[in-house]
């Protein structure tokens, strides 16, 4: 998970927005990571991939607006982020953490990058 934050705090300090290739693929790197790590991730990652999945959905969202011929594939991306998402909150309820608490955590991390 390490490697995955390091890599989106690189992409968000950037001045140009990757291209779709890119994006896709950092977006596949993710998801694959989550379907092999999920069950052994502590909180701290829970979290980091959680703020990971938001910023991807958002990015997914205003791509599909700005680029008509790649909206439907920006709308799966946002789908299979959102649904994974929601898999980690559940995550983090479970391990005891708070709705607002993981609002809280997710802010800060956005602060911090």
């Amino acid at each position: 998970m390490e490697k995955l934050f390091g890599k989106l705090k690189e992409y968000l300090n950037m001045e140009t927005e990757i291209p779709y290739e890119e994006f896709e693929s950092y977006y596949q790197d993710v998801i694959t990571f989550l379907n092999a790590e999920y069950q052994e991730l502590n909180k701290e990652d829970t979290l980091h991939g959680r703020f990971i999945l938001s910023i991807l959905m958002s990015n997914s969202e205003e791509r599909g607006k700005n680029y008509k011929n790649l909206a439907k594939k920006y709308k799966k991306i946002y789908s299979k982020c959102h649904l994974w998402a929601e898999a980690l909150t559940l995550r983090l309820l479970k391990m005891g953490m708070t709705k607002d608490e993981i609002i809280q955590a997710e802010k800060d991390l956005h602060d911090a990058v």
